[in-house]
């Protein structure tokens, strides 16, 4: 799926690999697309978070390109762009669900309920100024940008924020959080917890680095300077010492820990940059 904005109109295209210059599918959207989903076990169904706040759920078996639901200021809507939105597992009462990041600070739970969403705030993202705050004064919320949930524990997540810090959250604490990781300089574009082994996660910004981490301690294990804002990075689903990251300068970068600790193994420019400036 590809998000796009273009002047003044905003949409969402489904592509297959068979045809990837044309899309099979366009929705035409009142707000931009900030972020989508496909559900693991129906691929019919995407989770999509917009720049107004606003969630929606399309079903792409239906002939109308309206979303199937879409989350409204009475049902709980985020007041800031969704920056990621993810499905979980299904509910205690067997309801589709999916969680949702927003720049208002919240991680918020979606449940489907009779082509309903009902919201549900998992935990506030509230900023840990260095002076005690105090006492009856307003806490400010940090602007969440991205989370991932643990892959075997279901209750641990991360959440990245733009101030440029990691917290280790649990869904049974809304009020703390279990852990605070002074990760980056700059926003965190993306937290991934490795396929294999549970202690670890990787981590990217737009300070050019990307890190890697055991959970256990708040020091990374590894460091990796890009030399440009990293907007994603990503492990392998075969191997845990396999990732890649890409960078704003329009390369992927390769690396595998298990050969090579200290540079990629290959780099490859799969976007051709333009100047715009000298």
């Amino acid at each position: 799926a590809v998000v796009s904005t273009q002047s003044g109109h905003y949409g969402r295209g489904v592509y297959s690999l068979k045809n990837p210059s044309f899309p099979e599918f366009t929705y035409e959207t009142e707000s931009g697309v900030m972020s989508l989903d496909f559900h693991p076990e129906h691929p019919y169904l995407i989770a999509v978070g917009f720049y107004d706040g606003a969630v929606a759920v399309y079903n792409l078996q239906e002939p109308t390109s309206n979303p199937s639901c879409i989350s409204s200021a009475k049902s709980g809507k985020h007041t800031d762009p969704v920056w990621q939105v993810y499905w979980q597992e299904n509910d205690l009462d067997n309801q589709l669900n999916f969680f949702s990041i927003s720049s208002d600070g919240r991680v918020s739970c979606w449940s489907l309920i009779k082509n309903d969403l009902h919201c549900t705030d998992i935990i506030l993202i509230k900023m840990q100024p260095d002076n005690e705050v105090e006492s009856g004064s307003a806490i400010d919320l940090a602007c969440g940008t991205c989370f991932d949930f643990h892959k075997s524990t279901d209750y641990l997540f991360l959440v990245g924020t733009e101030e440029g810090k990691i917290h280790k959250c649990s869904k049974h604490y809304s009020s703390q959080f279990l852990d605070t990781y002074h990760a980056h300089h700059m926003a965190v574009y993306a937290v991934r917890w490795n396929n294999f082994h549970p202690r670890v996660f990787a981590s990217c910004s737009a300070d050019w680095t990307v890190k890697i981490w055991d959970h256990n301690y708040r020091e990374p294990m590894f460091t990796f300077d890009l030399g440009s804002a990293v907007g994603d990075v990503v492990w392998s689903p075969y191997s845990a010492t396999v990732f890649g990251a890409v960078t704003d300068d329009g390369n992927v970068h390769i690396f595998d820990l298990s050969q090579e600790k200290y540079e990629p193994l290959c780099m490859q420019s799969v976007v051709t940059k333009k100047k715009t400036k000298v």
